[in-house]
């Protein structure tokens, strides 16, 4: 099948519209937009009529993980990024002195833009797990009941038929879709899958659905600064999880230091 995503990757509108409010880590560039900046432009672009703009929630995990996965990368250069979490305010400080106006982690924002959007819409849910994306679909309806939210598929997994997802989305004509694989790969699965006409915007959120339905369970402190529940997709397989976890702090504290010293060699390297 013809994927229609535009060959730019993110929507030029999008792009052209950020230019001013990003910053770049580990090379990508992060949207540094304050809430009620990020809340008004997102929904604005529900509004356009043309292109599609796919969202990532970004965190130190998957900062981290775009460096040992080039197709993720890529994937996430095409996107906008919005960052949540210390690990994204600690790699900002080091990179621009600062860090970023807003931490958008998608399980606050995702509620609150759904509040934001005074025009009613039709919202795609996408999800792994059965009971949590019930339940969050429930809770979105009391939230902002003036929207319509439709459960096009709890049983998204990596080894399942993925077909009949793409089919149950062309039966409805969806404003927003929502995606929560809990995994790096439902932004690979996004870019090579939903088509501009599926929906204007595409939120890749995680775990989110997870959360609202209560199935997570609390995350310590340390674990928070790469990203809650594991620090890459291999982490499921690690039979030490708590070497794993320190060795991925101790990498990205490493790559934030030498992206941090060598930016501006990079810079000047660019403009010769």
């Amino acid at each position: 099948m013809k994927h229609y995503r535009q060959e730019t990757g993110m929507n030029l509108i999008a792009n052209f519209a950020v230019l001013s409010s990003r910053r770049a880590i580990f090379d990508l560039s992060v949207c540094d937009l304050g809430w009620d900046d990020a809340l008004v432009f997102i929904n604005e672009l529900l509004s356009i009529p043309v292109g599609q703009t796919s969202i990532s929630f970004v965190n130190a995990r998957s900062m981290l993980m775009s460096l040992r996965d080039s197709e993720y990368r890529a994937v996430l250069a095409q996107n906008l990024l919005l960052p949540h979490g210390p690990g994204l305010d600690f790699a900002s400080k080091v990179a621009h002195g600062s860090p970023f106006p807003a931490s958008l982690k998608a399980v606050d924002f995702v509620p609150a833009l759904l509040t934001y959007m005074e025009v009613p819409r039709r919202i795609g849910l996408i999800g792994s797990a059965p009971e949590a994306v019930r339940t969050t679909a429930a809770t979105f309806r009391r939230h902002a009941p003036w929207h319509e939210f439709i459960i096009i598929s709890d049983g998204f997994s990596e080894a399942a038929d993925k077909s009949p997802i793409v089919k149950n989305i062309d039966r409805h004509g969806l404003d927003l879709l929502i995606v929560g694989a809990s995994s790096v790969s439902e932004e690979k699965w996004i870019h090579k899958n939903i088509r501009a006409d599926h929906a204007r915007l595409v939120l890749a959120v995680g775990k989110l659905f997870d959360v609202v339905g209560a199935t997570v369970d609390h995350v310590p402190k340390l674990r928070w600064l790469i990203g809650p529940h594991r620090s890459y997709r291999g982490m499921q397989d690690s039979t030490r999880p708590g070497l794993q976890y320190t060795l991925d702090v101790a990498a990205f504290l490493y790559h934030v230091l030498k992206h941090g010293l060598t930016r501006r060699k990079r810079i000047l390297r660019r403009s010769v």
